[in-house]
């Protein structure tokens, strides 16, 4: 009885490691299917950023109906992280190490992305479009992710520009987050400015949960700022608006293009945002553009309950470049290949700004586009497509 027990044990222990080697030895296709994943807050707090997992799906879909990819229809999954680096450790270890994914795509979150990004780079699973502007995703180069999100600082160096050379500001306010986020804006609007030999008028941190933000509206009022620039969460930006009106505090409002979806900023400042200028990652939702006039459609057919606003656009152009690399790669496909194809990417565009990454530079861009809210939650373009002249990561 006590020989059964043993060789009983054994035989599970083989099972239980065979299916541990399988799971591991998964190469994430096969000859019938790609598989790709993404997390993102599905739930809580950060749940309307939800949307960009969900644009990529859109992108997978119009992929798959048009007949796939060589062959190979596109398996998507998504995750709800609820905006949790903990919780992102989690799915993604489940995706990877049960479902055997081959690339990820998106993934909101900056604090989220850092939590995985080793490990999937040590799973030797690529990662394309992470949707945050974090240097150190991709600085030193990482052989496994590929950015196309401009980097926050890039992005307040061109707005800081924008506000003293056509705004003629001579005062400029900075209200930022408490964070890497917050910090790397601050960090741009200052390079730019010591160009022009100016200082800020005023510098004020908030932290990310802050409800009561009168101190810093009525310094930012009394530092006589006719620009301000905030690089902060909506509810934040809401918040400052709401302040600054009570106290008539009227300034240019600049902000990153983490506040870019006019028609939900409106709804939460009651209509405030109008006027407010903000850097944008991708054209116009509304746009007479013939890949956004294609999603469009797409989107009444496939997902008539989505709102098409900008962080849903957002997931379908963070995904245009993964598509557009597996299409070059051929039938004959591999990590390696596709990461090859993904290197010699060159003056790519979807909806968002031209894509260039090689061996030794895996940003694929600096450059923005300046839009104003305008009536009825529009958006008014101010300036296309601009690259930062300062960007020193393009020298390298």
């Amino acid at each position: 009885m006590k020989k059964i027990l043993i060789a009983s044990m054994i035989l599970c222990t083989v099972f239980v490691c065979s299916l541990l080697v399988f799971a591991a030895g998964k190469p994430g296709f096969d000859d019938k299917e790609i598989r790709i994943a993404q997390w993102g807050p599905q739930t809580g707090p950060a749940a309307p950023w939800g949307s960009v997992a969900r644009g990529s799906g859109l992108l997978f879909q119009i992929v798959n109906d048009e007949g796939g990819i060589h062959g190979r229809k596109i398996k998507y999954f998504i995750r709800d992280d609820q905006y949790n680096p903990a919780q992102t450790k989690a799915v993604v270890k489940e995706l990877v190490e049960r479902e055997g994914i081959f690339a990820f795509v998106g993934g909101v979150g900056a604090a989220c992305g850092m939590a995985v990004k080793d490990y999937l780079a040590q799973n030797k699973i690529v990662w394309v479009s992470p949707s945050t502007a974090i240097e150190e995703y991709v600085f030193p180069v990482n052989p496994y992710i590929f950015a196309v999100y401009p980097l926050y600082d890039d992005e307040a160096s061109i707005l800081t520009k924008y506000a003293v050379e056509k705004l003629k500001a001579k005062k400029i306010g900075f209200l930022y987050q408490n964070d890497a986020y917050g910090k790397s804006g601050l960090k741009g609007c200052k390079t730019r400015l010591k160009t022009y030999k100016m200082k800020l008028a005023e510098e004020i941190s908030v932290e990310p949960g802050e409800k009561d933000l009168s101190s810093q509206i009525l310094r930012l009022k009394n530092s006589g700022a006719s620009v301000v620039i905030m690089w902060v969460n909506p509810t934040s930006a809401a918040i400052a608006l709401k302040t600054s009106a009570t106290i008539g505090f009227k300034p240019q409002w600049i902000s990153s293009n983490t506040l870019s979806d006019y028609p939900l900023m409106n709804k939460i400042t009651g209509g405030l945002w109008e006027g407010v200028i903000t850097g944008a990652f991708v054209i116009p939702s509304d746009a007479n553009h013939p890949l956004m006039n294609k999603y469009r459609n797409a989107v009444k057919k496939y997902a008539p309950e989505e709102r098409f606003g900008v962080f849903y656009a957002a997931g379908i152009m963070f995904a245009e470049p993964l598509v557009d690399a597996l299409k070059r790669v051929g039938p004959k496909l591999s990590t390696e290949a596709f990461i090859k194809q993904l290197t010699v990417t060159k003056n790519f565009q979807g909806i968002g700004s031209v894509v260039n990454w090689t061996p030794k530079v895996h940003q694929g861009t600096d450059s923005i586009q300046i839009q104003k809210c305008g009536p009825n939650s529009s958006y008014i373009m101010l300036q296309d497509w601009t690259p930062n002249d300062l960007a020193t990561w393009k020298k390298k």
